[in-house]
């Protein structure tokens, strides 16, 4: 029992089968490593940790820090727990709070655009009407 036939009809020795044991053993840990290798932590989000700093900085401004204080403390706020997350090595904790601190830094950026937008309609609705009673005086007289 010792003999091992392969299909072909060749015959293999247990010799021959303590020769197959390395070159199954390197396959088999590479498998391991190969394996492992997919395993690896998610490199540091430094891309993304950029652009999260640059929409941050960019939605700062007075007019967004009056008109949409609170979706900015928001962005600065996971902006900062993003850049914790990075000190502490969970990277993807940090590429998640990134991204949500760009698009929270967005959302303060348009709040404060709508809300300039809103005060500029209002002001030429108010010099409309200003406008309307000048000349409906000037008509009554």
């Amino acid at each position: 029992m010792s003999d091992l036939i392969l299909i072909s009809g060749q015959t293999k020795t247990s010799a021959d089968k303590l020769k197959l044991a390395p070159a199954s053993l390197i396959i088999a840990a590479a498998t391991l490593f190969g394996g492992l290798a997919g395993c690896a932590t998610t490199p540091a989000p430094m891309a993304q940790m950029a652009v999260a700093e640059s929409a941050v900085q960019r939605a700062s401004t007075s007019s967004t820090s009056e008109s949409a204080a609170g979706e900015l403390q928001i962005a600065v706020a996971k902006l900062a727990s993003a850049k914790q997350a990075v000190t502490n090595k969970d990277f993807e904790r940090a590429k998640q709070l990134a991204e949500e601190a760009e698009i929270d830094a967005q959302v303060a950026e348009l709040h404060a655009q709508s809300t300039r937008s809103r005060k500029a309609a209002q002001e030429s609705q108010d010099a409309a009407r200003v406008l309307r009673e000048e000349i409906n005086r000037k008509i009554t007289r």
